[in-house]
């Protein structure tokens, strides 16, 4: 596969408030790396403190941006995407996801919803695509497990 041929995926990123965002960041990070991927992880400054702090010399986390500078890069042309995963916990992160869905409409795209109001947060998006949501805080396990399912990763090799 040649640089050309290379998917291309986006994650995107909310606030770093629930804990399991940090821990699912970089295993899809992971995962879209083993499956020949090259990303961008888009967020605010703090997630992506808190990635640079979890993987510091980046084997998983890659490049990174702020959210802002992924849009302007996405609205002049000069980006474009494959598969867009999109991480919510808030009504906040549900209109990321929507902006982001608005400006790739032809992008495979995924949106996680996580955290204590799942469901609730989850009944916010008014946009096509696909939907894991998952009551989830602290463990990874349930949502890792659900991504597995959906974007056709093969858990026993993790």
């Amino acid at each position: 596969m040649t640089d050309t041929d290379t998917n291309k995926a986006l994650i995107v990123l909310g606030c770093p408030e629930v804990p399991v965002q940090n821990a699912i960041a970089i295993y899809t990070a992971y995962q879209l790396k083993n499956h020949g991927y090259s990303f961008l992880i888009a967020g605010n400054p703090a997630v992506m403190k808190l990635l640079m702090t979890s993987d510091p010399e980046k084997h998983y986390i890659g490049k990174m941006t702020t959210l802002e500078k992924a849009v302007e890069e996405i609205t002049s042309g000069d980006a474009t995407y494959d598969l867009c995963i999109a991480f919510a916990h808030s009504d906040a992160g549900i209109s990321y996801a929507a902006t982001m869905k608005y400006l790739l409409p032809s992008a495979r795209f995924i949106t996680i919803v996580f955290g204590r109001e799942a469901e609730n947060i989850s009944k916010l998006i008014e946009y096509e695509g696909e939907q894991i949501v998952e009551v989830a805080v602290h463990n990874p396990m349930q949502l890792r497990k659900k991504m597995n399912e959906v974007l056709g990763w093969d858990a026993s090799k993790n």
